[in-house]
């Protein structure tokens, strides 16, 4: 009976890591998405300066 307790309640906390790795894995996936975007609206800006200058 003891062993069954542990052995439930190591497979409860293995099952509460892996739903936190997939938590953080789309945390970081939609950090990702947001850089990419962000790094796509800094260079349209500075071609955007730059194309200003050139006039």
């Amino acid at each position: 009976m003891q062993t069954r307790v542990i052995k439930l309640g190591v497979f409860a906390m293995l099952l509460s890591l892996l739903t936190s790795c997939e938590a953080i894995g789309d945390i970081f996936q939609a950090g990702m998405s947001v850089g990419i975007i962000l790094v796509i609206v800094v260079v349209v800006i500075i071609i955007w300066i730059i194309s200003k200058f050139r006039k």
